[in-house]
């Protein structure tokens, strides 16, 4: 899967025409604020297969499966997401507002839950999110990348946009481009109803990690853990692939650079702490620090202490986190560790695990 979902972004947008869709891209500094997927859409793939794609969901959360007579006729958004990366997080409460202002002026939201991790493939956990994230509208799970292929879909968030026609009149790739999507949310509905649909763009203002990120000050990306795709480990001997091994912090950590101490098991999705009292150290720049984690026996809390450069983290505690730094692994998804307020600085996280078996699985930055 891989790519970028922690750089700031520019004010710019790239305007790519695919058939008859327009595609808009998000553009950062180093590249968009989006989490891009190495799979592939399938060969053939067209703009008309889209819509029919959504009845062939394997689950509906929050409605009976949807039939095509309810989608005849209506402006719809489709937003592709899954719910332990930070990008499709901060774009949620957008996309609730929305579902929210318009849903009596005709407009149906259908959130696509496609997984990056393997945990995001149990519907329980899905099932969990939507509930803890407050996602009331139509999720259908894909977990098996179908609609995602019908769509020719490739990042997390991904939004399209359908007129009454049932063609894909537009898709947004990333985060940003709140107000031109809903004034084309509105342009939709106009054209659905035959009479304007008209009003304010919505201010939104999302909590915790859904947040907005501090552009400015974000220069450290996502990084993962599972050495599939980890980068800059700095630990003296590197990863040992899918064997339970020693490791030793490294005794100094470049910007960006991250190791691991004690006993682990590095997979190739995840590492598992295998005794108790080891930890992670990361040298980040951004307000927000997020680590995803789960644990290897459901059921089984696993206890953590963070520090930033030596020390409780105090104010700049995250939502997952108190001011001593003390938390708690109960539920595979996104913790936020780490929230700042400025002036920020180069810093050195540390997160200790006081019991064994908990699972890391990609750092993220806002």
């Amino acid at each position: 899967m891989g790519g970028e979902r922690g750089f700031p972004m520019l004010a710019m947008a790239a305007a790519l025409a695919v058939g008859t869709v327009l595609v808009t891209v998000a553009v950062a500094g180093d590249g968009p604020m989006v989490h891009s997927a190495g799979t592939p859409p399938a060969r053939g793939t067209t703009a008309a297969a889209a819509q029919p794609s959504l009845l062939e969901a394997q689950q509906w959360l929050n409605t009976a499966p949807l039939r095509a007579e309810e989608l005849r006729g209506k402006a719809m958004l489709v937003n592709f997401w899954t719910y332990s990366c930070i990008n499709s997080l901060r774009a949620l409460p957008y996309v609730r507002a929305w579902a929210d202002k318009y849903r009596d002026q005709g407009l149906v939201v259908v959130g696509v839950h496609t997984p990056e991790f393997e945990f995001e493939k149990d519907i329980t956990n899905i099932r969990q999110a939507t509930s803890a994230y407050d996602v009331r509208y139509p999720v259908a799970t894909d977990s098996e990348f179908a609609i995602w292929r019908a769509f020719g879909n490739e990042a997390w968030p991904a939004f399209y946009f359908i007129g009454p026609d049932g063609a894909v009149r537009h898709r947004v790739l990333g985060e940003g481009e709140y107000d031109k999507s809903e004034r084309l949310i509105q342009k939709l509905l106009s054209e659905a109803a035959g009479s304007p649909v008209v009003g304010d763009v919505t201010a939104v203002r999302g909590q915790g990690a859904q947040a907005e990120p501090d552009e400015a000050d974000l220069r450290s990306p996502e990084t993962y853990v599972g050495y599939a795709k980890a980068t800059n480990f700095t630990s003296p001997g590197g990863i040992v692939q899918s064997t339970s091994n020693r490791y030793r912090a490294a005794r100094a950590l470049p910007l960006n650079h991250w190791s691991l101490a004690g006993v682990w098991s590095v997979g190739g999705e995840f590492a598992t702490l295998d005794e108790a009292s080891g930890g992670i150290a990361f040298r980040f720049h951004a307000r927000d620090l997020h680590l995803v984690m789960g644990a290897s026996s459901p059921g089984q809390p696993v206890r953590f202490r963070v520090k930033l450069d030596g020390r409780a983290p105090g104010d700049s505690h995250g939502v997952d986190t108190d001011a001593n730094g003390a938390g708690t692994v109960t539920e595979p998804r996104l913790y936020q560790l780490v929230r700042q307020t400025r002036p920020m600085m180069d810093r050195t996280f540390e997160i200790e695990f006081l019991d064994p078996g908990v699972r890391a699985y990609v750092f993220t930055f806002g």
